[in-house]
């Protein structure tokens, strides 16, 4: 993937793109699920991270795979492909590999 042309701005909170996993499309017994009943996918990979707080040090960095809200952030489509914008406090861990 080449680099994302999105830097987000922290304003009054770190924020984070996230590229969201995919929904899963079948069950583990080989059920197709449709589109319409798919679970909205509630972990992904860190995109990009801002990093113009003074005080405050990011504690995701791009790259990280994290867990966060299923309603967290707020959805976006740029070229092509979608990813969420949200605040740093809505991400709630850090899945280490």
């Amino acid at each position: 993937m080449s680099e994302l042309n999105i830097k987000p701005i922290a304003g009054t909170n770190n924020r984070v793109l996230v590229e969201p996993n995919q929904a899963e499309e079948k069950t583990a017994s080989g059920i197709i699920i449709p589109n319409s009943a798919q679970e909205k996918p509630q972990q992904g990979k860190v995109i990009a991270v801002s990093d113009d707080l003074k005080d405050e040090q990011p504690t995701v960095k791009v790259g990280d795979t994290v867990l966060y809200g299923k309603y967290g952030g707020t959805e976006l489509n740029f070229e092509g492909a979608d990813y969420l914008m949200m605040k740093e406090s809505d991400i709630y861990a850090i899945i280490k590999k």
